[in-house]
């Protein structure tokens, strides 16, 4: 039976080019009822793997205030995006129209709850970061992902 693992861990190590793949760096954005991302910019280099969980903490039932992170394609106006979406509580608040301009995205998440996603950070440039509940961003729960 030994031997069998030893061949199975080999394999593993060979199909991997044998190194370790890198863990994704964790990037953790409280949410609260004041409409604000914990963490306004995210900075990563190209390539680099991050895990993007998004914590609701608030005191408002999820109906009425809930969270998401969605990261849009360069040259998107948040403004905009958002308010197409803002009919579109189906989709999180995202218009289909636009689905395009999404790099990642989170489930919406309530006062308590977590959500997460796992992105590759694009090229080198600035990428807009938002919540789509309708009035968030207005409110200013708005960031940036800058990489370089």
């Amino acid at each position: 039976m030994k031997p069998l693992r030893f061949a199975a861990a080999l394999l593993f190590t060979v199909a991997l080019g044998g190194t370790a793949m890198a863990q994704p760096r964790t990037v953790e954005l409280v949410a609260t009822d004041n409409m604000r991302f914990s963490t306004p910019t995210i900075e990563a280099k190209p390539g680099e793997a991050l895990r993007i969980v998004v914590q609701a903490s608030g005191q408002m039932p999820k109906i009425a205030m809930a969270h998401n992170f969605v990261l849009l394609q360069p040259g998107t106006d948040p403004a905009s995006f958002a308010n197409e979406g803002a009919m579109h509580r189906g989709s999180d608040f995202i218009a289909p129209g636009l689905a395009g301009r999404v790099i990642a995205k989170t489930a919406m998440v309530g006062a308590g709850e977590t959500a997460e996603v796992t992105v590759t950070a694009p090229g080198p440039g600035s990428y807009p970061f938002i919540c789509t509940f309708p009035g968030h961003v207005q409110a200013g729960m708005v960031g940036t992902l800058v990489v370089r």
